[in-house]
């Protein structure tokens, strides 16, 4: 490895502009990765004007975030000729030599050993800086790492940045549930944990910074500390590493709200209920819970380890404990061989449910997982129709929730505040608003929490 001094000292003055695709644990990890080049002296900008490297992390978790990656890259080598061009992330880890083919791409990498970056990029910028300047042809190095059965939980750089009143802490990497239409394992690798007191030292750390709020994230969440050999398979009655790392966080001075992020059906247990109760005025009463379908018989062919009767009851337990809690689902549309009546089945059975939000994706066919080789598959034009449906029910849905909240007393964390004065932010059960600057009795600042009756003119207008 390069010795650290010497890093600093040649990228000194270097600018680099990391462009981002996808999930809440890609922005994570491009957070950390900006931490990173800015502790070895790299100039992190936001603005794209004349970078020197341009990193860019990509998705590939359906075929739009392929076809928004592919573009994204070409779009910055057309924008940027003399720019050092790096791409990483999960469409990279699945399809290194279509990245490396792409002319003007110096540097591939995928999902792992992304710490490499910086002597990669040395190491290439002074073989290509020549025929960058010239513009001349070149090759990518393709630095690409396969996973193993048992990867080891990758730390990344601890972010050190000014508050904007929420932060997410990546806890988990990986998959091992292997729906038949997902590629997340295969461009992910298999669930690995991060230890929880590397946790607890990132929370203490943006805490001191100012934060207020933290959203714990990752690919698998619900199986937590299960890569340790200390819990148990998935769909039994675990979640106690989830459970015992919750309570950890929450009990941290200075924290006023602890978020869970997507967490699968049968990783919720009784014992995990009983930490978030426990810990009830601290942790968001908000759990988003993908659903996928409402018809048992297509969630059998997604292999999806729970039927509607299951999660109907998790539901149950749920509101049993929090009466005002926000469920909010994901839900796929037009998976091979869905039929109408499956389709309308999976309808009436979301709306029952009563979701606080509903995020709804036509299914996208990916090469490599069983469900791309099921018959059945149906049409674009089908699926735009079932999408938008869903779409409808959905916004219903959420207007029926946020509804109940009007006139209620709400705490909103301020997380921008607009040169009109007006703050914007969200509620803990995860209902975005926007204050007037006329509530305005003191100084607000981002961080704050602010105590408001709810008044539908504050509700930020949703797009469905």
């Amino acid at each position: 490895m390069m010795d650290d001094r010497n890093l600093s000292k040649i990228s000194r003055k270097k600018k680099v502009f990391l462009a981002t695709l996808g999930c809440k644990v890609n922005q994570s990890e491009s957070e950390a990765l900006a931490q990173l080049f800015a502790d070895h002296g790299y100039d992190v900008v936001e603005d794209k004007e004349n970078p020197d490297i341009i990193v860019i992390n990509t998705c590939t978790v359906t075929g739009t975030g392929s076809s928004k990656s592919r573009k994204l890259i070409r779009r910055m080598i057309k924008e940027h000729p003399q720019s050092f061009i790096a791409v990483m992330g999960c469409y990279s880890q699945l399809n290194p030599e279509v990245v490396a083919a792409l002319e003007g791409v110096d540097l591939v990498l995928g999902t792992k050993d992304r710490l490499t970056i910086l002597e990669h990029l040395e190491k290439s910028w002074f073989g290509h800086i020549g025929s960058i300047e010239a513009g001349g042809k070149r090759s990518a190095l393709k630095a690409v790492t396969q996973y193993d059965d048992q990867p080891e939980y990758e730390e990344m750089p601890l972010v050190k940045q000014e508050s904007r009143g929420r932060a997410m802490i990546k806890i988990q990497d990986g998959c091992n549930q292997f729906c038949s239409y997902c590629i997340v394992p295969l461009a992910r690798g298999p669930s690995r944990s991060r230890p929880p007191e590397k946790i607890e030292e990132e929370a203490r750390m943006l805490l001191r910074g100012g934060y207020k709020e933290l959203v714990l994230t990752g690919i698998h969440i619900g199986v937590y500390g299960r890569d340790w050999n200390r819990g148990g398979e998935t769909g039994k009655d675990t979640g106690d590493e989830l459970g015992c790392l919750l309570d950890r966080i929450a009990g941290l001075p200075g924290l006023a709200r602890l978020r869970l992020g997507s967490i699968e059906p049968k990783e919720i247990s009784s014992g995990l209920l009983q930490v978030i109760a426990k810990n009830q005025k601290v942790v968001c009463p908000h759990f988003h819970i993908p659903l996928q379908s409402g018809s048992d018989s297509v969630l059998k062919r997604m292999r999806r380890p729970y039927t509607t009767a299951e999660y109907w009851d998790l539901l149950d337990r749920i509101r049993s404990r929090f009466p005002q809690a926000a469920i909010s689902a994901d839900v796929m549309t037009g998976f091979p061989g869905e039929t109408r009546e499956e389709h309308t089945e999976s309808m009436e059975f979301i709306q029952k449910c009563r979701l606080a939000d509903l995020h709804v994706f036509p299914y996208s066919r990916r090469p490599g997982t069983p469900a791309a080789d099921l018959g059945g598959q149906i049409e674009k034009r089908e699926k735009t129709v079932r999408a938008k449906e869903l779409l409808e029910l959905g916004k219903t849905s959420r207007e029926n929730y946020v509804s109940s909240w009007i006139k209620e007393e709400i705490e909103v964390l301020v997380e921008k505040i607009a040169a009109t004065g007006n703050a914007r932010g969200y509620t803990a059960n995860y209902i975005e608003v926007e204050i007037p600057a006329e509530l305005n009795f003191g100084d607000w600042k981002i961080g704050d929490i602010i105590r408001v009756r709810l008044e539908k003119s504050m509700l930020i207008n949703e797009k469905y």
